[in-house]
């Protein structure tokens, strides 16, 4: 839909989506805002952010999906990856190990039907939050995770950049280049290390991803997921104190995206607030 964000004190037509939700017993909530940005191809994040229950357990499940070359990877991941690891047999005794291998049989199917979902890719940041005690975070590629405790930001990802991972992708005979431009991509392509999909580039990509687990206690207040087209612009704890001034999750999300395209983010901007203990 199209909607109108305020920035550099003008009022701005964009194509953007928001909407809210919050557990059963109302402990947690969430918002989420995104927004298209000003590159001349469709939108092409996607997110996740619903609260289900599941053999008598309460799951969140959140997550961010930026899309290259296209946006029918990001719509899979979409669509997929989260059945795909609650589909695991092992969920509920190992998530970690759930969520490794469905990350892999995820992206071997995207693989597979590349004549349908063509050589574009996607990164992926991931949270599930059982029963509002237990957090398991995983990321491949820049979008991020970060948690408040306390107002302090802790990032619970890793942004996988081609210049941190260089002797990998040389060792699979790939090559890290700042031409074209003055950004590190991978063959000269790809500003991520670690995505969903790129046939062309997979040889040389990662799509294994990193994990963090953390309980949930009483210092944690929220957590940010937000695609780069935040975070190129704005710092961990920015985006946390933006967030922890504003009560409402979806409002808060929207400030935040608002704040990103202040600062003349020109990415598509997705981002998700999720409040603990309501």
């Amino acid at each position: 839909m199209d909607c109108f964000c305020c920035f550099n004190n003008q009022a701005v037509r964009t194509s953007c989506s928001s909407g809210k939700g919050k557990s059963h017993q109302g402990s947690v909530k969430y918002g989420f805002s995104l927004v298209k940005g000003k590159a001349n191809h469709p939108m092409e994040d996607y997110h996740v952010a619903k609260i289900v229950k599941l053999v008598g357990q309460e799951l969140g499940l959140f997550a961010i999906y930026d899309g290259h070359l296209g946006d029918s990877v990001p719509a899979y991941l979409q669509k997929h990856l989260f059945s795909n690891i609650l589909k695991e047999e092992d969920f509920w005794t190992d998530p970690a190990s759930s969520i490794i291998k469905a990350y892999e049989t995820t992206d071997q199917t995207i693989l597979s039907h590349s004549s349908d979902l063509g050589q574009g890719g996607s990164t992926a940041v991931t949270a599930i939050l059982i029963n509002n005690q237990k957090l398991w975070v995983a990321n491949v590629g820049d979008s991020r995770a970060v948690l408040s405790r306390r107002g302090v930001a802790e990032q619970m990802t890793i942004d996988h950049e081609p210049n941190t991972e260089r002797g990998i992708i040389e060792n699979k005979g790939g090559f890290v280049s700042n031409m074209p431009g003055d950004v590190a991509r991978v063959n000269g392509q790809l500003a991520v290390s670690r995505a969903f999909g790129d046939k062309n580039l997979k040889s040389h990509l990662r799509s294994d991803p990193d994990i963090r687990y953390v309980d949930i206690d009483l210092d944690a207040e929220l957590l940010i997921l937000a695609s780069d087209g935040l975070w190129k612009v704005m710092a961990n704890q920015e985006a946390v104190d933006i967030a922890r001034r504003i009560k409402d999750p979806q409002k808060a999300a929207k400030q935040l995206v608002v704040e990103s395209l202040n600062r003349e983010s020109k990415d598509d901007i997705s981002c998700i607030v999720v409040h603990f203990k309501g």
